[in-house]
């Protein structure tokens, strides 16, 4: 894509990414590369799957975190950090304080998952719960930057950070030389700017492709006005990259040095979820499973061999639950259909007699028998089911009405 070229700002180099792998060594973990043969055969070519979602903390935020809070001076250190953050961010900067013994102060939203709370308190950060969105925690946490001379720690946008993100990209280079596809996640763009620095300085030939939630798809017009360009109420389930507008920094790294921003959908999102807990055994949070988005939403558009980045694994078990049932729908693997029967002793279980002879799973079921427009004898059954996929769903309709049974659509 021939996006226009973004301004001049405070920069990266590969010195600076070099130089946070030094700092890192020993802090952040060399998380694994696993080869995904379901993605292989998809893409036919190899993909690799960079599990950032087991780096500690569940994410690479801890690498740019540390970075940031290494590189203070001793009275900037003395002063303590303040962050604003959901999650991975929260946990990152508490983490990394805790390792450099700076006192850090974490603003997060009242309606936080408990676990991520709990997880950044367990890191060391003192926690403050304010506001109800992102954007009023990250402004009390600027306040409270400004009372206290608390150095402020921004998640995304600023060098030192971006440089430690950019670790990311020299292990790719140095666990799959032959890499010819990194396909990385995009919220406000630290990951995505600093494995370009990384990897376009050592090897140019290697394509990046970012990729970003539809509903909350900030880099896009931006990338097309040339400047960063806010978009309002920005709406996905992965929290992890809903950001509203791209940090001016990594901006301007993303649009010189990444190749493509792509977006995804929520259906994909969350199929792809499902395909990384049920084919590679991997607890991968919406955000984290996004590259895999990209490449189930088009298999043929990348060049191989191929590095997905799954950038995180912390994600609320409640979402997790939901995010599940939305990807079982997404790929017919949920079916859910209305029927009239008579209403008599023995109905029911003939009924399900009938589901079992199909090996159609039955998760709920519900009566209905007091609605005007049934029948005296009459009574409707809602069934929700647990199918094979979309043939298989098709095969129980048929089944049913084969049977004798009115099918309400």
């Amino acid at each position: 894509m021939n996006y226009r070229k973004a301004p001049s700002l405070p920069s990266v180099t590969l010195d600076d990414v070099r130089g946070a792998q030094k700092m890192l060594s020993g802090v952040a973990r060399v998380t694994a590369m696993e080869g995904s043969r379901y993605l292989t055969q998809l893409v036919d070519a190899p993909v690799l799957l960079k599990c950032e979602n087991l780096q500690r903390t569940g994410s690479f935020k801890l690498r740019g975190a540390y970075v940031r809070i290494a590189g203070l001076l001793p009275e900037e250190r003395a002063a303590g950090v303040v962050a604003a953050s959901a999650g991975n961010h929260a946990q990152g900067v508490a983490l990394a304080s805790s390792l450099l013994g700076v006192h850090a102060t974490v603003f997060m939203p009242r309606g936080a998952p408990l676990p991520k709370i709990s997880a950044t308190r367990e890191y060391g950060a003192e926690v403050r719960l304010h506001g109800q969105v992102v954007d009023e925690t990250l402004a009390a946490a600027q306040e409270y930057a400004a009372e206290t001379g608390a150095v402020f720690i921004h998640p995304f946008d600023h060098p030192d950070v971006i440089a430690g993100q950019g670790t990311v990209g020299l292990e790719i280079l140095e666990q799959c030389p032959e890499v010819r596809t990194i396909v990385v996640g995009i919220g406000g763009g630290g990951l995505a700017a600093g494995v370009a620095v990384a990897v376009k300085a050592l090897r140019p030939d290697v394509r990046i492709v970012g990729v970003q939630a539809a509903g909350s798809a900030a880099y896009p017009p931006s990338l097309a006005a040339g400047r960063p360009v806010a978009i309002g109420n920005p709406v996905t389930m992965a929290d992890g990259i809903r950001v509203g507008r791209p940090g001016d920094v990594p901006f301007a790294l993303v649009g010189n040095l990444v190749d493509e921003v792509r977006t995804v959908s929520e259906d994909e999102l969350s199929t792809a979820l499902l395909l990384c807990l049920e084919r590679a055994k991997l607890v991968v949070e919406p955000a984290g499973a996004s590259p895999v988005a990209a490449l189930l939403s088009d298999p043929g558009a990348f060049e191989g061999p191929v590095v997905a980045v799954l950038s995180g694994g912390n994600v609320d078990p409640v979402l997790m639950q939901r995010v599940l049932r939305h990807g079982m729908a997404a790929q017919g693997r949920y079916l859910a259909v209305r029927l009239r029967l008579t209403d008599r002793p023995g109905a029911l279980a003939t009924l399900l007699g009938a589901l079992s002879v199909v090996d159609a799973n039955v998760l709920d079921v519900s009566h209905v028998r007091t609605d005007p427009r049934l029948g005296f004898t009459e009574a409707e059954v809602e069934l929700h089911l647990e199918t094979k996929g979309p043939a298989h769903c098709v095969e129980v309709g048929e089944a049913l009405r084969e049977a004798g049974y009115t099918v309400i659509d």
